[in-house]
């Protein structure tokens, strides 16, 4: 609850002993207020809870038994080693390891352009300005005033200014002589001075309270970075993956149209049945069938990164995308559990929302207290401007109060108990953040070793399958198979072909998401680290 602004009233019925001058009053008044707002600032205390950073557990870790340093190797791109780098610091550019400049302009590109980066940046500001504006109930408001009056006063039979009319509408003196009414004009000018004490540190939990709402802002900010960079670069594997998986499916139906074409000289020879000449027929339509979805898929996703850009979809991007131009990082950066509560954007956001929720506490135990006003005003009155502050024209007032709420129906009451719940809800859900931010990371190491592993073993099933393959082939040619044994084999090292293809691709988005999830290194980036 912020606390709240105290106006004074200037008007004629505000007076005071008369004083000669106007200045004679301005250092008294003055040093009384100095002395009442630094008695009050410095007996004022914020109440409530004070706020302790969580501090991470000392037995975390990311599995029961210590993971490899390495992971396995493959005979193709992207299959290298990858090596697991403890407490290796993160750099925000992260996606340079990749060493693809096309992938490093077009991260810088959508940095610029897309709306979601100053969508968060003006969040930021917003909820900065808050903050200072909640600031200002620190000091004292003052405000000036001018106020000028023509009055007209009920007539009277002389030029006095007695009043002539009375109330039931004679005119009492001289009945022979009309009433003549008055007129005359007054002026008012002064100053308010209003200072509400922060004594039982409302207004310093308020500004706690939004300077932690700020800071998740912030944080928002560095995960709006973190989150755009990853999906850009999410998107140009997933494209390049996509350009593979079509030329296999090309080559795969190449080599159906050769099977089909030998079937069917064989079969106008008579070495071959028109059923196996169906069945090659049917294969090749199969194959064609798995084309058009991932035409559609690789066009969705270029789609994307118009997006991501800041582009309409029929602004093209001028990069493109394939396996073999991106770099498989040779090293991976593994942060000790200790520090992913410093590094985590979204833990960082449910330490402010914790924070924030903790000052509210103390916002609440607050407004059950007394609450302090000051208030003074200074000023002239006369009925011409140059009397205003001079002989008995000028006036001043200093007052001030408390209240003790008494009762108010519970309300008081019930909203305490209302923050100090909130507060137990942030802590679980702080708890449950930090939790799943190490689930996280865990799922990432585990998936980047384990795909290591599926990217060797694909390897060795596409190289076995393709030999079966070739060998088959060969045999079928001179007559020692049938064709049903070369379209088993040619299945076979069919899926194997795509399955390798795939994995291909996993182990560099495996990479993505392990960056993203260590928090992407937003502590690195030029903004954050000037500060």
């Amino acid at each position: 609850m912020a606390a709240q602004r105290s106006v004074g009233a200037t008007g004629m019925t505000t007076s005071a002993p008369k004083v000669t001058a106007g200045m004679s009053v301005v250092q008294p008044l003055v040093r009384t207020a100095l002395l009442v707002i630094a008695v009050a600032l410095v007996a004022s205390c914020a109440v409530g809870p004070r706020f302790h950073r969580p501090e991470a557990q000392v037995d975390a870790g990311y599995a029961p038994t210590p993971l490899p340093e390495s992971s396995a190797s493959a005979p193709v791109h992207g299959g290298e080693v990858q090596r697991l780098i403890s407490d290796r610091d993160i750099p925000f550019e992260w996606w340079q390891l990749f060493q693809s400049p096309a992938l490093n302009a077009l991260v810088e590109q959508a940095f610029k352009a897309n709306p979601t980066v100053p969508a968060a940046q003006a969040a930021l500001a917003q909820a900065q300005e808050v903050v200072r504006a909640q600031r200002g109930f620190y000091f004292p408001t003052v405000a000036a005033g001018f106020q000028a009056e023509r009055v007209k006063v009920a007539g009277n039979n002389t030029q006095s200014s007695s009043l002539g009319i009375q109330g039931n509408g004679e005119n009492l003196g001289q009945p022979a002589q009309p009433a003549v009414p008055l007129y005359y004009q007054f002026y008012t000018a002064g100053l308010t001075v209003g200072f509400v004490p922060d004594v039982f540190g409302a207004n310093w939990r308020q500004v706690e309270t939004l300077a932690a709402q700020t800071d998740m802002q912030r944080f928002a900010l560095e995960a709006t970075y973190i989150t755009l960079a990853s999906n850009v670069v999410g998107a140009a594997i997933q494209e390049a993956s996509l350009r593979a998986q079509i030329d296999a499916t090309r080559q795969i139906i190449a080599a159906e149209e050769k099977s089909l074409q030998i079937l069917r000289d064989q079969f106008r020879l008579g070495f071959a049945m028109r059923i196996d000449l169906a069945a090659q027929e049917a294969a090749l339509a199969q194959a064609e069938t798995t084309l058009p979805p991932l035409q559609k898929q690789f066009e969705q996703t270029r789609d994307l990164i118009r997006v991501l850009v800041g582009n309409l979809p029929n602004q093209e991007v001028a990069e493109t995308f394939e396996l073999d131009a991106l770099q498989l990082p040779p090293e991976l950066p593994v942060s000790l559990p200790a520090r992913i509560i410093e590094q985590r954007p979204d833990v960082r956001a449910a330490e402010a929302q914790l924070h924030a929720a903790n000052a509210q506490v103390g916002v609440a135990v607050a407004a059950m207290l007394p609450q302090f006003s000051i208030t003074g005003t200074l000023g002239g009155n006369a009925a011409q401007i140059p009397l205003m502050f001079r002989g008995g024209g000028p006036f001043w007032t200093l007052g001030g109060g408390v209240t003790q709420p008494i009762f108010e129906g519970g309300t008081l009451l019930h909203t305490k108990r209302a923050a100090s719940a909130a507060l137990k809800q942030a802590a679980a859900q702080y708890q449950s953040t930090v939790i799943t931010a190490y689930q996280n990371i865990a799922d990432t190491l585990h998936a980047s070793l384990s795909d290591a592993d599926a990217l060797a073993d694909a390897v060795e099933t596409e190289n076995a399958t393709r030999v079966t393959y070739d060998l088959t082939r060969q045999q079928m040619e001179v007559g020692y198979v049938n064709y049903l044994a070369l379209l088993s084999a040619e299945t076979t090292y069919n899926q194997a072909l795509l399955t390798r293809v795939q994995a291909q691709a996993t182990r560099f988005g495996d990479t993505v998401a392990l960056f993203q999830a260590l928090g992407g290194g937003w502590w690195n980036r030029k903004e954050v680290a000037a500060r």
